[in-house]
């Protein structure tokens, strides 16, 4: 699926012209033009600074937001490399916890493109090296990278032993990428899905996962003990507790003694926060404390993930009192979370686009019965499931009345306050239209 950027800086701009022109958006799994492009900019990525690497179907960027938030609150100056971005290019590198301002980053992608002319290297591999060489050159303390696709042959594989990897959940998400398996590599789709991203395991990293079932489980273990490593897991080594609102972390290697309360909705959430704390505390040296683990895990915030917009001109458009969420899943992982959240709430009107590569039912049938409108709309610049199809779909399906096809989302939030009862309302199904989303109400990321 095509990826694209647009900045409105002409010097951005132009390189992104160049970057588009050079490889439009192909998804090209393998290491050897990475290594090329990093030796001909010398090597970059052996000159990071302490270094977390996450993957995962799912979660794996709030993960690392609240890998980012305790670090920060630690008083730790922290490079973050995520992906992709909701708005602006600019928020897949973090420097010092600051998004990358226009000059440095149309510089270091001139330079990095002027390396790659004859590489016909992808987006993403472009991107990943203009990273690491911005966290090669600018000083910190700790260096957080987030898998693209995949893992043992993401770009962001070319890395040397991290500190930690950690892998949060595991689904179903880029099949056709990931399942085009070798010999001697499992042929069932979840375990092919755990073996591809527990290749970022190194020999000397500690790591640190999530709970998965048990033939997975062993995938992945098996996996750690190839590179001597041993797995610091939820449920074996660590777990959570939701009490009181909140939830407390506790291990066989001490707990954390604080009530643990954060802003991002819904149980999922406090199994990333989980995870992250797991990987600090699995880090070699300069754990965070108790205190500073409760207040990065209160401060931290990943945009489009459960999140309740503020006012502006969409938000503008519901009747008032209804509140408009918006979250960026989109595989049926992620579809089990929104379900997972949204069991005590009341049936929401759902405005809902999907790429055409996504499994729309897989998606949504774990949450069907919380819908108590749908509205399907087009993803502006991506292939995406025509909104007539997919309300034929879920009415067909899920059994969804009166499912009503719409232009935009500001079209479909019209026609709720026109012709649906009172409720709150979910934008959902894709991170390009989170991203459209938020730009339309003001909202952008920082």
């Amino acid at each position: 699926m095509p990826d694209h950027a647009h900045s409105s800086d002409p010097a951005v701009q132009t390189q992104l012209d160049r970057l588009a022109a050079l490889s439009p958006g192909r998804d090209i799994l393998g290491l050897e033009r990475i290594a090329e492009l990093c030796a001909r900019l010398g090597n970059p990525q052996l000159q990071l600074p302490r270094t977390f690497h996450v993957a995962g179907t799912n979660g794996k960027g709030s993960t690392c937001a609240y890998l980012r938030a305790i670090l920060e609150a630690q008083g730790r100056r922290v490079h973050a490399y995520t992906s992709p971005h909701l708005v602006r290019f600019n928020e897949r590198i973090r420097l010092s916890g600051k998004l990358i301002d226009d000059t440095l980053l149309a510089a270091l992608l001139e330079e990095v493109l002027d390396e790659a002319a004859d590489l016909q290297a992808s987006f993403f591999e472009i991107t990943t090296a203009a990273a690491f060489l911005a966290f090669a050159r600018i000083p910190a303390d700790d260096c957080i990278i987030e898998v693209g696709l995949g893992g043992r042959l993401d770009a962001t594989n070319v890395i040397p032993a991290p500190a930690v990897c950690g892998i949060a959940s595991l689904g179903i998400d880029h099949e056709a990428f990931l399942l085009a398996h070798e010999d001697g590599t499992p042929s069932v789709a979840i375990e092919r899905i755990a073996w591809e991203k527990s290749g970022i395991f190194k020999p000397g990293a500690a790591l640190a996962t999530l709970a998965y079932p048990d033939a997975v489980m062993d995938l992945v273990g098996k996996r750690a003990s190839a590179v001597g490593g041993a797995l610091f897991s939820e449920g074996d080594g660590w777990r959570i507790e939701t009490a009181k609102g909140g939830f407390r972390w506790l291990s066989n290697a001490g707990n954390v003694e604080e009530l643990l309360l954060t802003r991002m909705a819904g149980v999922h959430q406090m199994r990333n926060a989980g995870l992250a704390i797991a990987m600090l505390r699995s880090a070699p040296d300069k754990r965070p404390d108790d205190a500073v683990i409760g207040q990065g895990v209160a401060d931290a915030f990943w945009p489009a993930r459960m999140q309740r917009l503020g006012d502006g001109p969409l938000t503008a458009l519901l009747p008032e009192g209804a509140a408009l969420w918006l979250d960026g899943g989109h595989n049926p992982d992620a579809g089990a979370a929104l379900a997972q959240a949204l069991s005590d709430a009341p049936p929401l009107h759902i405005v809902c686009g999907l790429l055409a590569n996504k499994d729309a039912m897989g998606f949504l049938r774990p949450f069907s019965d919380r819908i108590a409108s749908f509205q399907a709309v087009p993803i502006p610049g991506h292939e995406h499931y025509g909104p007539k199809d997919l309300c034929r779909a879920v009415e067909e399906k899920l059994g969804i009345a009166h499912a009503q096809p719409c232009n935009d989302v500001a079209e479909a939030l019209r026609h709720i306050a026109a012709h649906r009862p009172p409720g709150d309302v979910l934008v959902c199904g894709s991170l390009y239209l989170a991203g459209v989303v938020l730009d339309a109400n003001g909202e952008l990321p920082d």
